[in-house]
């Protein structure tokens, strides 16, 4: 088979990988040329935070510790205002993609260099793709300001993830890949790094279930959470995540867990559309079948398959398709309401695909 014509950018990032990697902190805010570094958090991981402003000592402007999911305008205006009242020359994010959501809001205005230390595997920190929710909701944009400059990726700081949160951070990871694999600008640099990433990502969920420390588990799932969130950051993305946007920015679901519970069902909607993304994406999980395949491994390992579990009232459904349906976007598949409406009700419902 040819290589069919393509375009491939590539960004300047600095990626460092690797167990204990957190040592290299200070040297890594030398090399961006930083000296006062605000470090962002949610509530529940200040301890964390708390952990690096002592580490870089003289040089922490201070913590910040209210990211919330989705980034309320307001929560990414009151972090911009304490940057500046503070004299931060950069920020570091620790956490998912809450906290690096934030430091990306605050890159956007300011355009203070960030540092992302990945705490779950959502995958943010690769691309520049910012989301911002106001008045109900989440509006999405493309700015290389928001791309954080150095990436530390440290197995050890994901080893107290809840297995739970763990298995659905993972999913939600694959979700970027897969689409990456039928985005209209998809290359083969992309390709190969997607199905590589869903791969490292199926063997390490199961083994985190059985083993919540697992440092090779852990390992695996933060290389392969890399390698999607690249794809993420480089290509388009279609109805999957525009589906979870609307979810999550309108009807407030949590993230990771509605980006589980839809994509086996907008795999399916896609299926007949993009069968070769559909063989890479079986091929990674070892199975015949993509959408089942991310189903199964959802459901196999404890994470929530059903909207309905995690807050979504049926009674939202026809409003959710209404605001899925007013942009229209690249999909393999013409977006038609009567079969998106019926998705969200095989998602409400858990049914298998």
């Amino acid at each position: 088979m040819s290589v069919q014509p393509f375009v491939y950018s590539s960004v300047p990032q600095r990626v460092v990988f690797g167990a204990g990697s957190l040592q290299h902190l200070a040297r890594e805010i030398d090399a961006l040329g930083a000296r006062r570094a605000l470090v962002l958090s949610t509530p529940e991981q200040r301890p964390q935070a708390e952990r690096i402003a002592d580490m870089l000592g003289a040089h922490a402007a201070g913590v910040f510790d209210r990211a919330v999911m989705h980034v309320p305008i307001e929560t990414a205006r009151e972090a911009r205002e304490v940057a500046q009242r503070l004299g931060a020359d950069c920020a570091v994010a620790i956490g998912g993609g809450s906290t690096t959501g934030l430091g990306k809001a605050i890159a956007l205005d300011s355009g203070l260099p960030i540092l992302a230390i990945p705490t779950t595997y959502a995958g943010s920190e690769m691309t520049p793709i910012y989301g911002i929710t106001e008045a109900g909701m989440k509006k999405t944009g493309k700015d290389f300001r928001v791309l954080p400059r150095t990436v530390i990726y440290d197995p050890e700081l994901s080893a107290s993830l809840p297995v739970g949160m763990s298995v659905t951070s993972g999913i939600n990871a694959i979700a970027h890949a897969a689409e990456g694999l039928y985005a209209t600008d998809a290359n083969p640099i992309m390709d190969l790094m997607a199905q590589e990433g869903i791969a490292a990502l199926g063997r390490a969920l199961p083994a985190i279930r059985a083993s919540a420390k697992d440092p090779g588990a852990r390992s695996d799932a933060l290389y392969g959470a890399w390698l999607c969130g690249t794809v993420l950051g480089n290509v388009g993305m279609a109805l999957h995540h525009k589906l979870c946007h609307t979810l999550g920015g309108s009807f407030n679901l949590p993230h990771a867990e509605t980006h589980t519970i839809v994509l086996p069902h907008a795999l399916a909607y896609n299926a007949a559309a993009a069968p070769e993304a559909m063989a890479r994406i079986a091929k990674a999980l070892g199975a015949g079948n993509a959408a089942q395949a991310v189903f199964d491994l959802a459901r196999d390992n404890g994470a929530p398959v059903a909207l309905r579990d995690i807050g979504m009232k049926e009674s939202d459904l026809d409003l959710a398709c209404a605001h899925a349906l007013t942009n229209q976007y690249p999909n393999p598949r013409p977006l038609a309401r009567d079969a998106i409406r019926a998705l969200l009700q095989n998602a409400w419902e858990g049914v298998r695909p």
